[in-house]
């Protein structure tokens, strides 16, 4: 009797369950809720089990990739440092000096406004980065950058070259900490912000003293 192929039972098909990720594309992910986290909470309100939660691993995966919290955050402030250094030296691209000021001015406020998150981590104190990972040494490596551009300049002009380190500190602090007040504010907008920047340090180095002189009653 020839059997109903009607009442047979269809095959099963094989289900297809979440691709699993590959090992970068897990360090990627985690990189990227970390960096979100610490700009949102900092590094001692972010917890390990939270970045775990927000990836949908267990916390030895983490642990496995990072080593922990500390190594985590150590690497996402390498790579901002990184994204803003390279933003900044890309940007220096011109021949008059009041130009290169307008560059480095706007490298840092196109930083701030594309990558916000990551210039919150950065003006925060890294607990686990002495000498590196701060704002302050943020401010020494993108003033290395134009250090040698002001030696050039100061050299030319009859000024003592070897000043010129203590300058680029000043002048990239000053776009600095005006950034990370522009941060919050957000106004006036960017350009007029560069603007004003590069009116009050070019027209402050183009005055300048060749040996300035204290007016006060302090000598020492």
């Amino acid at each position: 009797m020839a059997s109903d192929d009607s009442t047979e039972k269809a095959p099963k098909q094989p289900r297809r369950g979440r691709r699993r990720m590959t090992g970068t594309e897990r360090r990627a992910q985690l990189l990227d809720i970390g960096r979100s986290l610490f700009a949102a909470r900092g590094f001692e309100g972010t917890s390990v089990e939270e970045i775990a939660a927000k990836a949908g691993v267990s916390k030895p995966v983490v642990y496995e990739h990072f080593g922990g919290k500390e190594g985590l955050y150590a690497v996402v402030v390498d790579r901002e440092m990184g994204r803003l250094l390279d933003m900044v030296t890309s940007a220096l691209t011109a021949g008059h000096p009041r130009e290169l000021l307008e560059q480095a001015a706007f490298a840092l406020l196109d930083y701030i406004e594309q990558h916000t998150d990551g210039f919150h981590i950065l003006v925060r104190d890294s607990p686990v980065a002495q000498s590196t990972g701060t704002f302050a040494s943020l401010i020494g490596d993108i003033a290395t950058k134009v250090e040698d551009i002001l030696g050039h300049e100061f050299k030319a002009r009859g000024y003592d070259p070897k000043l010129a380190p203590m300058y680029a500190q000043a002048l990239v602090g000053m776009v600095a900490l005006t950034g990370q007040w522009w941060l919050n504010v957000r106004k006036p907008k960017k350009a007029d912000v560069a603007a004003h920047l590069v009116n009050l340090a070019w027209h402050g180095l183009s005055g300048m003293e060749h040996k300035p002189r204290l007016v006060g009653h302090r000598r020492t």
